[in-house]
């Protein structure tokens, strides 16, 4: 069975589950000026880079572009679309080397490609980490923000199967 087809199979894995370079990719979103006037008004970021067309078209860009937050923060949501994390994570733990890339432009639509890059079974949590290489990749398959998230997913309940696997921690 393919890898990318396990994690999209059904919902909420559990950290047994994941193997080592199983990947999945979310479906697109479109950014749009909504998108950016309302995350500017939740977070009170109103630089002019985002809100003022004027200011904006004499910037290298040329143009308005979206928060870089705006894009990780679209990016999470399209990563618990894919469903295999629904009920199964219990925290979001960190985020290491994310790389702004690239501008996300409005009207441009981002996906997430996760790769599972390592796993580390930590029983006084009740699960184990999961760190997965996430790319947000636009409409032209350009990188524009990259960077490993880490996320602490259940243990497997011993009814459903197998026994905890060892832990350090």
């Amino acid at each position: 069975m393919s890898e990318t087809l396990r994690l999209t199979r059904r919902r909420g894995l559990y950290f047994e589950e994941f193997a080592i370079g199983d990947e999945v990719t979310s479906p697109g979103r479109t950014i749009t000026e909504a998108d950016i006037v309302a995350f500017a008004a939740l977070t009170g970021d109103w630089n002019q880079i985002h809100t003022d067309a004027e200011y904006a078209r004499q910037t290298p860009f040329g143009e308005r572009i979206a928060h870089g937050l705006l894009g990780l923060s679209v990016a999470s949501g399209l990563a618990v679309r894919l469903g295999f994390m629904e009920d199964t994570v219990i925290a979001f733990m960190k985020i290491e080397n994310w790389q702004f890339r690239a501008p996300i432009r409005i009207g441009d639509t981002i996906r997430v490609r996760a790769t599972v890059q390592e796993k580390r079974p930590m029983r006084r949590l009740g699960g184990g980490y999961v760190t997965f290489k996430v790319v947000i990749l636009n409409q032209k398959d350009e990188t524009v923000q990259r960077g490993l998230w880490t996320v602490l997913i259940k243990f497997k309940p011993e009814e459903e199967g197998e026994a905890e696997p060892s832990a350090e921690g």
